[in-house]
């Protein structure tokens, strides 16, 4: 398979490596210098790890020249609703996911499951911490954003979530789900779920050890794509019922 790669910074060399470890081929690497549509042409798929600012363009640019694009970017979700319109004129399919571990996409179930369970019991509090390199651009991480956004789906007495970043932190009342984002030198990422109560507490927890779980899971949706259409997830890549 001939694969793009939109942006070329740490992520973007680690997916470049695996790729090639798995007998593809990388037919354009985009750093900071900009692409347009007839750069990617005979390129089978392109992977985006850009940055937020740059990800909307860059997915349209893929979509118009018919180039499935997965997507790893996060904090461009503005932009959702054109980029899915987008990909529906062209008919040139999308897969978007905040992150492309298979364990993190594990770890998403496990977190659906547990608020399922925890809904009924009000006497536990729910809070996210998550923490990343000092690069990071966005916080809360966009897999904090998924996490949190699941928990509100079942438990009910939260209302939204609310990021607490070191001296930026906001006065939060009961209804609200905090998430703790802190940025430490070297850490790939770590996300934690806790339940408090006055007798006990339950947690659950992903620590990443390096950046091969995400890159892996990017090629692997790579490779899932092409031929394809519409949007997907990275549930579609690893078949994972609701």
């Amino acid at each position: 398979m001939k694969i793009a790669i939109i942006g070329y910074g740490k992520m973007g060399k680690a997916i470049e490596t695996l790729a090639v470890e798995r007998g593809h081929e990388i037919t354009l690497k985009v750093g900071r210098d900009g692409f347009d549509e007839e750069d990617l042409q005979g390129s089978d798929v392109a992977i985006e790890v850009s940055v937020p600012s740059a990800a909307a363009d860059n997915i349209s640019t893929c979509l118009r020249a018919g180039i499935p694009v997965v997507v790893g970017t996060t904090a461009w979700y503005d932009n959702y609703d054109d980029i899915v319109e987008l990909s529906t004129a062209y008919g040139t399919p999308l897969l978007c996911a905040t992150n492309f571990s298979v364990g993190v996409n594990i770890f998403f179930e496990l977190n659906r499951r547990l608020a399922e369970l925890m809904n009924p019991q009000e006497e536990y509090d729910v809070s996210i911490e998550e923490v990343h390199h000092l690069q990071k651009l966005d916080a809360p991480s966009g897999t904090a954003i998924s996490i949190a956004n699941d928990i509100l789906k079942f438990v009910d007495r939260k209302n939204e979530w609310v990021c607490q970043e070191g001296d930026n932190r906001t006065e939060t009342g009961p209804l609200d789900l905090n998430i703790e984002a802190i940025r430490e030198d070297g850490v790939p990422g770590t996300h934690v779920v806790k339940y408090s109560s006055e007798i006990d507490t339950i947690e659950i927890s992903h620590t990443a050890h390096n950046r091969q779980g995400f890159a892996l899971g990017a090629v692997l949706a790579a490779e899932w794509l092409p031929g394809k259409r519409g949007i997907h997830s990275m549930k579609d890549v690893l078949a994972i019922k609701n």
